[in-house]
């Protein structure tokens, strides 16, 4: 298997602006600094340490993996050109010659095996990326730019699990700690750009990498800007401060629309929004409490019947078409409709059913309904803590009385990994295009030292989901494989381990003159903007 460069791809798909692009100093574009804004917090530079999109997207920047994803989630070449399997336990790559990191140091094989030993070691991990490599086994450096990897019985998905690895050197890394790589000096990679010294809480400059494999960038400058105030965001853009941002609000869209100096791109995204419960305690849970504002002795969502009142009291249109305001659809399960691995079944979703809600919770032993606080971030995902807010409101009319506690998310997500929530929204984006990855890391049975459920921070556990959600990944026909994995996912929903509501669609918006690709994995990045001429 073999494929082409990035660059070929990205240009293919460019939302084109139009006039000639200019940088506040008036410089031409080939001198150009482009300043983005990303509406998410960058919580570490260290490329292996949490499993999030805004660490990954930023990531991309600075280091490359072994393969790529295009626009479409598809696996393409980057440091390894080629890729095939040789057995059927083992794949081998071969690598792009002639690749150097930002300090020259070459990147070869051996490279490939430090990265590998590295990931599940990398202390205090809240999101490990041993969810991309937990099938490899073994390592064989056959030359400088040949490796072989074994992996734990057949996995189809290798290459595209991959595609979501960043590559370190074992010259410059070995030994390394995450603050290494957080005070900016040793975040050196065979990316196409490089940090210029340290980074602030809200922005990171970066500059060129002229050594760059795939071709130097447009951009000799990057202001990587962190507004995570979705107004300030848009404010910025249409005074000109900024030329680029993500995570255009709902309701600025219209507006923004009719515009003539800036320019939309836009994509339906595999970025899925769900509500996740603490399945990990038996006894009282944190922040739920009887009517009067006791603790219950037991935590009533360990009780099916309970998680699924929950998710009947959700409607999910009225999320879609009132809170997300259109720019969203309807969703109970990973996947949407044309993916792999979507199950026919549970489209469309159910519509709330209040009623049945309050019957089930009687049943289960709460005909009062309980109290209980849903938590979420305030600044991660569009309109996240009004959707909190909404369906607070909706668990309220069934008799579960729902506070609300909202945060900024670098706060939110350090104490979700924690477990310390009894229910929250977060969210999984499926970068490699295909549903096994999410499910192993949100539903599977937490365990680090196989990479299962690396950010499952609700404790969720089921065996038979686990041996079946083993079995789909492991099957070498695409068509059996995945229908193991959408039986897996009707298992999960009959077990109501989540509460799907929407999968978002992925919005940028620029000032005339760039042009950018825009991603179903909804990844921000310097290199898919450019200048329209």
């Amino acid at each position: 298997m073999k494929t082409g460069t990035l660059k070929t791809l990205l240009l293919a798909g460019c939302v084109l602006g139009a006039g000639v692009v200019q940088t506040a100093g008036g410089q031409s574009a080939g001198a150009q600094t482009l300043r983005m804004a990303v509406g998410a917090q960058v919580t570490s530079l260290d490329p292996h340490y949490h499993n999030i999109s805004p660490n990954n997207a930023f990531a991309a920047t600075i280091f490359s993996n072994l393969m790529e994803m295009d626009p479409n989630s598809r696996p393409v070449a980057a440091l390894a050109e080629s890729w095939r399997p040789i057995g059927e336990d083992v794949w081998e790559l071969k690598l792009r010659a002639g690749v150097t990191f930002h300090d020259g140091t070459p990147f070869t094989a051996d490279d490939v095996a430090f990265t590998l030993d590295r990931i599940p070691k990398v202390v205090n991990s809240p999101g490990s990326f041993r969810t991309y490599t937990h099938s490899i086994i073994g390592v064989e450096v056959v030359d400088p730019l040949t490796v072989r990897l074994q992996t734990r019985g057949p996995d189809p998905v290798l290459p595209a699990n991959l595609s979501q690895v960043p590559m370190l050197s074992r010259k410059i890394h070995e030994g390394a700690s995450t603050e290494d790589f957080n005070s900016g000096r040793l975040a050196i990679g065979t990316g196409p750009f490089r940090i210029i010294g340290g980074r602030s809480p809200d922005r990171i400059e970066l500059e060129r990498n002229d050594s760059y494999w795939d071709g130097a960038e447009p951009w000799q400058r990057v202001e990587y800007r962190m507004v995570t105030n979705a107004a300030a965001r848009t404010s910025s853009l249409l005074a000109g401060d900024v030329d680029f941002i993500d995570q255009v609000p709902t309701a600025d869209l219209a507006r923004m629309r009719r515009d003539e100096s800036i320019r939309i791109s836009e994509i339906d995204s595999l970025r899925l929004v769900y509500f996740h419960f603490d399945h990990m305690r038996d006894g009282p849970s944190p922040f739920i409490t009887d009517n009067a504002g006791q603790p219950l002795p037991r935590n009533p969502l360990r009780d099916v019947r309970v998680r699924r009142a929950l998710a009947l009291a959700v409607d999910r249109a009225a999320i879609v078409e009132r809170v997300m305001e259109g720019n969203a659809a309807a969703i109970n399960q990973f996947m949407p409709p044309g993916a792999f691995g979507h199950a026919p079944e549970l489209a469309p979703p159910p519509p709330a059913d209040p009623a049945q809600a309050r019957r089930l919770l009687a049943e289960a032993g709460y005909p009062e309904g309980f109290r209980i606080t849903l938590h979420g971030p305030n600044d991660r995902y569009p309109n996240d803590a009004r959707i909190v807010q909404a369906v607070a409101q909706m668990w309220s009319r069934i008799g579960v009385r729902t506070a609300v506690d909202v945060q900024p998310f670098s706060s939110f997500v350090t104490r979700a990994s924690r477990q310390e929530f009894s229910s929250f929204l977060v969210s999984w984006g499926s970068s490699t295009g295909e549903p096994s990855g999410g499910m192993r890391s949100v539903l599977a049975t937490f365990d680090r030292s196989r990479g299962m459920g690396a950010v499952n921070r609700g404790r969720y556990s089921n065996p038979e989901f686990d041996a079946l959600l083993m079995r789909g990944m492991r099957e070498l026909d695409d068509a059996k494989r995945e229908a193991l994995l959408q039986e897996a996912m009707r298992m999960a929903m009959a077990d109501q381990a989540i509460i799907p509501t929407h999968v978002q669609r992925n919005v940028w918006a620029m000032r005339q003159g760039f042009a950018h690709t825009p991603r179903t994995d909804e990844r921000t990045r310097p290199q898919d903007v450019r200048p329209a001429n």
